[in-house]
């Protein structure tokens, strides 16, 4: 059986430029419980690039990433830690 993970929290920063995707990414991040879900929708096409060298950093789970048009839609579970 697939895991359906099932976001705690949606984020829309369609129409923010870099660094501001990443940084309020990070602002909600913080505000989050280990384990907790969020779903992230961007503009920004250096989001794909930051928002999964952020992950990898900071050990969250970048969990889905894809392009639909000219959005770009994450999936990230919190560091447990």
């Amino acid at each position: 059986m697939v895991e359906r993970l099932v976001p705690e929290v949606s984020l829309d920063l369609t129409g923010l430029r870099c660094p501001l995707p990443l940084l309020r990414l990070k602002i909600h991040l913080k505000s989050l419980a280990p384990g907790s879900v969020l779903w992230v929708a961007t503009s920004d096409p250096a989001s794909q690039r930051d928002f999964a060298a952020f992950a990898a950093q900071q050990g969250h789970q970048l969990e889905e990433s894809f392009a639909l048009g000219t959005c770009f839609y994450f999936l990230f579970r919190k560091a447990e830690t």
